[in-house]
């Protein structure tokens, strides 16, 4: 019988080792493909935060698109990369870096702080206070919602970022940052999208810098490492069929326990993976 460790490699077809040039192709050859099957469509839009995960995304998407008005002959198609700080972001200078280095067709930028905090004095009239935390999850889910106007707008797909270290982990805000319509890096790990990045030439401090989600503001700029309480050293090697030792193990399926509801639709009769 395989062991839990094996039915998630596979639940999250990770490879031990990867050609980087080849799943470029793969990921720019899945984006062209999708979008020449959906006559209706034309591009694709990302949120862009200055992180390894939304840098990577974003530039595939973008030469998917070049690609596919080169062989159009016309501009058919558009990325839009879309700026969602919530007031000021730190990092800002980041996102910037990662807008260049992706070339965007378009950039669009909403700050998402207004219709928060509106959002949280709503519930509190309504006698309902929220959380730092829950706050973190409300502009998630902004962001997310910014992306399907501006897609609605454009005829265009949500890219969602999610990995294979942040899938297994369930790192991600349900109906936020992962309620995307397609995932291009989905099958790679944490190191294997910085491989990717350093063959596209990407610029080493954007996928050098330190993970964070960046949602709480009591404790801003939180590791996700540190709120996972494993590194992503650990959970690539995890993935990679690597011995870790028995506490990260014993933490990686812990989260991906506690997590299938968020890799699954919504729970019906006739599901039994909540059980």
């Amino acid at each position: 019988m395989a062991t839990l460790q094996q039915q998630i490699i596979e639940e999250m077809y990770v490879q031990p080792t990867i050609d980087p040039k080849q799943e470029i192709r793969k990921s720019v050859g899945f984006l062209k493909e999708y979008m020449q099957k959906h006559s209706f469509l034309k591009g694709y839009v990302l949120g862009i935060s200055g992180g390894q995960d939304s840098t990577l995304a974003g530039k595939l998407a973008q030469m998917a698109v070049h690609e596919l008005n080169d062989e159009a002959g016309e501009k058919k198609y558009t990325f839009t990369a879309i700026r969602l700080p919530y007031g000021v972001q730190e990092d800002e200078q980041d996102c910037q870096d990662a807008i260049s280095f992706i070339e965007a067709d378009e950039v669009v930028i909403v700050d998402i702080k207004p219709a928060v905090d509106q959002s949280v004095n709503s519930l509190k009239e309504a006698g309902i206070s929220i959380s730092d935390f829950i706050k973190g999850n409300e502009k998630a889910r902004e962001r997310m919602k910014v992306q399907y106007s501006v897609a609605a707008v454009n005829s265009a797909v949500v890219l969602g970022t999610d990995h294979a270290a942040e899938a297994v982990t369930g790192f991600y805000t349900k109906h936020g940052d992962g309620g995307a319509d397609i995932l291009p890096l989905f099958r790679l790990n944490k190191r294997q999208g910085k491989q990717l990045l350093k063959e596209l030439g990407c610029p080493e401090h954007l996928y050098t810098k330190m993970p964070t989600a960046d949602l709480e503001e009591d404790r801003p700029q939180l590791s996700d490492e540190e709120a996972l309480g494993v590194t992503y050293e650990q959970i690539d090697d995890y993935l990679e069929n690597r011995q870790v030792s028995e506490e990260a193990q014993k933490t990686i399926e812990k989260h991906y326990l506690a997590t299938q509801h968020k890799r699954n639709m919504a729970v019906t009769l006739f599901d039994d993976f909540w059980k």
